[in-house]
């Protein structure tokens, strides 16, 4: 028999009796992950650089914080990428995830028009800023859809005393989206937004558009990354997973993060713990 078809049988017998080795066949894990890390450009950036240190293939799905750690509860994902505290510390102490590392911060920014009907440009105070643009009644496109950023957002307007349930209208736009298309939405109708920092640095279709409020304590931006718990999930790509989680916080991967700049600008800034 020639050599060649000798080979390939005997790895497709072994394939079927699935005892090749783990990483002949598991060489991908699935990530569960926020838009801003998709739509900044990180990941293009991050993961063929681990893909080559590793050999494993990361497939990312960009969604909202909250709808990522709903797809993690279905044990849909291996790991999870995202940022909102509140929710991560919650979605391990229910047992779905086995623990939580922190990765990288940067910061939200409050966008607005040019024309600035709110009279808020320059301000430092994020609280004093949404005061006054739901006093001027200014149009303001929030995403809605329980990402992190949405989460922040809630947070600000009950910080600054505001009830939105009862104090909102037609100013208040929810959109239900990610981070660019929402900001895309702000620019088509010359509103105020929250972003963070890395999708607005990364977004082309500014118009008149602008940074109003930026520099606040409160717009701090926390990244964490966790493992789905594979004692709930058995299909879970443990040994995988993990090796993806040390790698982005090892030196390689903290390094990898804080090389990622646009325009000279650097968009995340590592902070794992050692």
């Amino acid at each position: 028999m020639n050599p060649i078809r000798r080979t390939f049988i005997t790895l497709l017998g072994c394939a079927l009796l699935g005892i090749l080795p783990v990483q002949a066949v598991d060489t991908y894990i699935t990530v569960s992950s926020t838009t801003s890390t998709e739509q900044s450009g990180l990941f293009g950036h991050l993961l063929p650089v681990f893909q080559k240190a590793s050999g494993i293939q990361v497939r990312v799905v960009a969604l909202g914080t909250g709808q990522a750690l709903d797809m993690g509860r279905r044990g849909d994902a291996d790991v999870l990428f995202v940022h909102d505290k509140v929710a991560e510390e919650k979605f391990i102490a229910e047992g779905f995830g086995v623990k939580r590392d922190e990765v990288m911060y940067n910061d939200f920014i409050l966008v607005g028009p040019k024309a600035d009907q709110a009279k808020v440009a320059g301000g430092k105070d994020i609280t004093e800023a949404l005061k006054k643009i739901e006093a001027a009644k200014a149009a303001f496109v929030s995403r809605g859809d329980k990402s992190g950023t949405h989460a922040a957002e809630l947070r600000l307007w009950k910080a600054a005393g505001i009830d939105l349930a009862q104090q909102k209208g037609t100013w208040y736009r929810d959109t239900g989206s990610g981070m660019g298309p929402a900001l895309n939405t702000a620019a088509s109708l010359d509103a105020y937004i929250l972003a963070d920092r890395g999708t607005w640095l990364s977004f082309k279709n500014r118009q008149n558009l602008s940074i109003v409020v930026e520099g606040d304590k409160r717009l701090f931006n926390q990244y964490g990354v966790i493992l789905v718990n594979p004692e709930k999930y058995a299909h879970v790509k443990k040994e995988a997973g993990q090796k993806f989680i040390d790698w982005l916080i090892s030196e390689a991967g903290q390094k990898t993060i804080a090389e990622y700049k646009i325009g000279g600008e650097q968009l995340f800034f590592p902070n794992a713990r050692k």
